[in-house]
């Protein structure tokens, strides 16, 4: 044997083993116990002579685990030791709320705080919107042929401009007078529109990460529909008609989009302008804000199918559908936008 080599005796290795767990074994098995406890109820479970030694246990088992580490005792002991730290420490430091109380905290602050962080980017997709719809509404409205291309066949379907004055009034109008047929194509349409929108909603912001590009054409995209269908309307008439039937829930509807088209050019952006940082971090950072923004979203689509549920079986009045649908922009705009303290959010 090389006389560098220090002899280690495996016996006195493993008595020391034995002897260390002898003497912790018992403050680990009730750090255990706690833990448990808290797990399946919470901290109000313990009694108080628990909670005075909850801490001293604690880190009596980090020092333990320590010196498992440094003298290399058994592996099983060592990862017992480190799960139980971790499960010790995210019960002692870690947030302590309720499911509902997390909810409530993110309708009262995490939501609207996550939309105002992505306003610039609410601004470009509002314009963007704006100036699709604009274009297609000059389009159609100069040339009516020109509807075909820009309005997906599944939508266009009998709400073109071949069709009569008559037959597109019934697409948004016959709440409550009976009208079997005029229900069933008012429901057919509302249907078309919601599902296309929610469509639009997912894919503006799961597809934000490839610098922006797929995200502003579909927000562009879905202002070209939007104006080809006014167009159609417009040319029969029934401008005001629709635009109130749009309003009622489409002023959610349509913000929603935009808060998700919003949502993905943030994440866009910071990977292509990541500045000193990764990109990976630099999406990771933008991604926050982005991802609770976008969570709200499919509140508001879910608010937006109530409200087009109700504005196609119960109300019928053009003046009451514009009512209803501005009040609801007045009211997401003061939730939004009202100003509230910050704790750090990006």
């Amino acid at each position: 044997m090389n006389a560098a080599t220090p002899f280690v005796d495996s016996s006195a290795v493993l008595v020391n083993a034995t002897r260390f767990r002898a003497a912790h074994e018992g403050e680990w098995k009730r750090l255990d116990r706690l833990v448990t406890r808290m797990e399946k109820r919470s901290i109000g479970a313990l009694s108080d002579d628990d909670l005075l030694a909850l801490p001293l246990l604690y880190r009596s088992t980090l020092s333990s685990l320590s010196v498992a580490r440094q003298t290399s005792l058994d592996r099983a002991l060592i990862g017992y030791l480190e799960q139980l730290c971790t499960r010790a420490y995210f019960q002692i430091y870690g947030v302590q709320t309720s499911a509902w109380r997390q909810m409530g905290g993110f309708f009262a602050r995490g939501w609207p705080l996550a939309v105002q962080s992505i306003w610039k980017e609410t601004l470009v997709a509002l314009l963007l919107t704006v100036a699709g719809a604009l274009a297609a509404y000059l389009m159609v409205h100069a040339n009516p042929q020109s509807f075909y291309t820009l309005m997906p066949g599944g939508m266009a379907e009998g709400r073109d401009p071949s069709a009569s004055a008559a037959a597109l009034r019934a697409t948004i109008h016959g709440a409550m007078k009976g009208h079997q047929g005029q229900e069933n194509m008012l429901s057919v349409f509302a249907a078309a529109l919601f599902t296309h929108n929610a469509q639009i909603a997912i894919f503006a912001f799961a597809l934000g990460f490839a610098f922006c590009v797929p995200t502003v054409l579909l927000i562009v995209y879905n202002g070209l529909t939007l104006g080809a269908l006014m167009a159609v309307f417009v040319n029969r008439g029934l401008g005001a008609d629709f635009a109130g039937w749009i309003m009622i829930h489409g002023s959610t509807e349509l913000f929603a989009i935009i808060l998700s088209g919003a949502a993905g050019m943030r994440i866009g952006t910071a990977i292509a302008f990541p500045g000193r940082e990764s990109r990976g971090d630099s999406a990771m950072r933008a991604g926050r804000a982005a991802a609770v923004a976008m969570a709200g979203t499919v509140v508001m689509l879910m608010v937006a199918g109530m409200l087009e549920g109700i504005g196609r079986q119960l109300v019928d009045d053009t003046g009451t559908r514009y009512a209803i649908g501005l009040t609801m922009l007045g009211g997401w705009l003061v939730y939004f936008y009202l100003p509230r303290k910050r704790d750090g959010l990006v």
